[in-house]
């Protein structure tokens, strides 16, 4: 091989690597990927925004961006709805809590862990109208009563709305920054949301990339949560120019 041709080489992959780098490479097509589930998903939103929107709108939390969020749950909801058994899992978080039973319940697919978290945290804090929005711990015969509630809430989508709503408005507290585009915010919130929003930032930003959701029981290939997320919003903004 000449110098001349090894040189060509070279330029030609540092070129490629840039427009890798610049957003140029074939991204996946989430919707292709995840087929009817996908198509599912889609219209339990167009079926439910009569009370999403006006839902999110009462707390100024932008509808783009929290539906972005969450529709990678929505697809899995989807997709395992009819596959799913959870009535024991039920009785054993009612009875002995998230340490024997934490598992994923609603068309938002939260875990009563998360559920428990975003609770606490908003009455530990001042906002009365988030604070509105749940019952205290303390108002509760016992524990079991507690956690049935929590179950209820999650089963319901027009409550199980009260936790994505609370959990944006701690995100947005929690984590002030300024963020170089709305995607940017998408990544990490849909990230947070994913992995545990009460890790620090910087543990979130190294998650966003990773690459742990599915949409089955058994084991298959898995997806990044934030990269489906900003799929759908990407799609949708492109839809509503």
């Amino acid at each position: 091989m000449t110098i001349r041709k090894a040189g060509k080489i070279i330029l030609f992959l540092i070129l490629l690597t840039g427009l890798q780098g610049s957003g140029y490479a074939q991204s996946l097509n989430y919707a292709e990927i995840f087929g009817s589930d996908w198509q599912k998903a889609l219209t339990f939103i167009e079926d439910n925004n009569i009370w999403l929107k006006p839902a999110l709108s009462r707390f100024d939390i932008p509808y783009d961006e929290a539906v972005a969020v969450i529709f990678p749950e929505l697809v899995r909801y989807s997709a395992l709805r009819d596959k799913m058994e959870i009535t024991l899992l039920k009785t054993l978080y009612r009875n002995l809590g998230d340490d024997y039973a934490d598992f994923s319940i609603g068309v938002f697919q939260i875990k009563p862990s998360f559920a428990e978290d975003i609770q606490n945290r908003v009455f530990a804090d001042t906002d009365r109208e988030l604070k509105a929005l749940f019952r205290k711990k303390s108002s509760y015969t016992d524990k079991r009563s507690y956690r049935a509630s929590v179950i209820a809430d999650l089963e319901n989508p027009e409550t199980e709305i009260n936790y994505l709503i609370a959990f944006y408005k701690i995100c947005e507290k929690r984590f002030k920054r300024e963020w170089p585009d709305k995607a940017s915010k998408v990544k990490f919130f849909a990230t947070a949301y994913n992995t545990g929003f009460l890790k620090n930032a910087r543990d979130i930003d190294e998650m966003s990339g990773k690459k742990f959701f599915n949409t089955r029981l058994f084991k298959t290939e898995n997806y990044s949560y934030a990269d489906v997320s900003l799929f759908w919003y990407n799609e949708y903004l492109h839809n509503n120019r």
